[in-house]
């Protein structure tokens, strides 16, 4: 048994899962077999998962499927194996990243600045550096995160979020990559034709060439923390020191905020964690699955 509360959220968070679920979820995971429609539905799945996680803070897949089997039998009462569980889980990485994506574009606050974005990277670790990552191999290897001074295996989470003045920016669009993707080449793919933006972004993107060709192509700027150039002459960086400072300053305090993202992320969901995953279908589960799980959180528990 569960608090009156959280049986109404359960139920709230069921009704919400399903009617996404029939009318965009299940084109994605859709099964053409003897077995389409399980007795143990994708909507049952889906909400155990994001429950226990938003309400419960339980993380990994078996603590996940142990607290339904304890306290949530009576409403999912054929509920599976926690190895058919697991299996199930799987099937839906596409689910839920459509369901982010959903999210994204239903929950998005009106304080949003539309033609200003934030740029960063995270991590999402599965071993440290000095093992052999062998796990996932599709979308991981071996990287470098300056911001721990660390190297690891795993992936890196890339994401582009609206600015919101005095709040945690919100996101408009995330890649998955291997963790050696370097950020400024993912945005020449992915971004780099956005017209009529701002972009604030770390000295990863001090790249003045190809900012000014987008500028003239797309009036797309790019905002960043002054970069040092080796050979310039002392006296010339010492006089254009105080201005560059005050710039370095003025951008580095208005991209912060997107720390304060992926520090909310870590402390909702423990994205940034990935040694249990074993598979790559896994690590999607993982990162998708948390994200989302996120934003349900909003909307369930505020």
């Amino acid at each position: 048994m569960i608090p009156k509360v959280k049986e109404l959220n359960l139920i709230s968070m069921y009704l919400y899962i399903s009617e996404l679920y029939n009318s965009e979820l299940r084109f994605s995971c859709q099964r053409f077999s003897n077995n389409a429609n399980p007795a143990f539905s994708d909507e049952e799945i889906l909400t155990i998962y994001l429950f226990a996680m938003t309400s419960e803070r339980k993380f990994k897949i078996k603590q996940i499927h142990e607290y339904a089997n304890d306290y949530l039998k009576s409403w999912f009462p054929l509920l599976p194996s926690y190895v058919a569980f697991n299996l199930r889980i799987n099937r839906l990485s596409e689910a839920f990243r459509l369901l982010t994506a959903h999210l994204f574009d239903s929950q998005r606050p009106s304080d949003c600045i539309l033609d200003q974005n934030l740029l960063d990277s995270m991590p999402i670790i599965t071993c440290s550096g000095k093992r052999n990552g062998k796990v996932a191999q599709a979308i991981t290897d071996k990287g470098y995160c300056s911001t721990k001074g660390m190297y690891y295996y795993g992936s890196k989470l890339h994401v582009l979020a609206f600015r919101r003045p005095n709040h945690i920016p919100f996101p408009e669009s995330y890649i998955v990559t291997p963790a050696s993707e370097n950020d400024i080449s993912l945005f020449k793919q992915e971004w780099g034709e956005i017209d009529n933006r701002t972009f604030f972004g770390d000295k990863i993107y001090n790249n003045v060439p190809f900012f000014e060709q987008l500028y003239s192509q797309h009036n797309t700027t790019m905002l960043t923390p002054v970069k040092k150039i080796k050979g310039t002459d002392i006296k010339l960086e010492m006089r254009d020191k105080a201005a560059n400072d005050l710039f370095s300053t003025s951008v580095s305090k208005i991209r912060q905020p997107i720390e304060s993202l992926f520090n909310w992320y870590i402390e909702k969901t423990d994205i940034q964690r990935a040694s249990k995953v074993r598979s790559t279908k896994g690590l999607l589960i993982h990162i998708f699955g948390r994200i989302a799980a996120a934003y349900i959180f909003l909307i369930f528990n505020s």
